[in-house]
C-alpha cells in the first residue's frame, strides 16, 4: 500500500493535500482497496460550507456504499468532474487522479489536528 509522507490522513481513511488555504481531499489507498472497484462517487454539496466530521458525499462500490467525511471545515469549490466517467480513477490512482474535491479551508489549524503517515500507518496496521 502507498502512504505518501507529504499528505495527512484520518481515521475515516480521508487524505488531505494542503496548498494555501485550498485542502485537495480524497480516499486513501487502504479504503479503496477495503471498499473494492467503485462504481460511483456521489458528492451535491460543491459551494457549500461544510463543518469538520459532516458528511459530504459518498462513495459506492461494488458490495458497499460508504459516507465521505470532512476533514476539515470549509467551503467546497471544486468536484473532481472526471469521476463522473470515471470513478474508478479512485482505484488505480487514489491520490493523483483519483482526488475527490477541493475546499476552500476556514481554519488553517484543523490541518494540523490530522493524522501523520506514521499515526495513519499505525492505524491502519501497515
Amino acid at each position: 500500500m502507498n502512504f505518501p509522507s507529504e499528505l495527512k490522513y484520518t481515521k475515516e481513511h480521508e487524505w488531505v493535500r494542503l496548498d494555501g488555504d485550498t485542502a485537495t481531499i480524497g480516499i486513501t489507498d487502504f479504503a479503496q482497496g477495503e471498499l473494492g472497484d467503485i462504481v460511483y462517487i456521489d458528492v451535491d454539496t460543491v459551494g457549500d460550507v461544510i463543518d469538520k466530521d459532516e458528511v459530504f458525499g459518498t462513495v459506492e462500490a461494488v458490495k458497499t456504499v460508504s459516507d465521505l467525511f470532512m476533514p476539515v471545515t470549509g467551503e467546497i469549490s471544486e468536484l473532481n468532474e472526471a469521476l463522473n466517467n470515471q470513478p474508478e480513477l479512485v482505484n488505480s490512482d487514489p491520490y493523483g487522479d483519483g482526488w475527490l474535491i477541493k475546499v476552500k479551508i476556514s481554519d488553517p489549524s484543523q490541518f494540523e489536528g490530522l493524522l501523520s503517515v506514521d499515526e495513519y500507518q499505525s492505524l491502519v496496521g501497515a
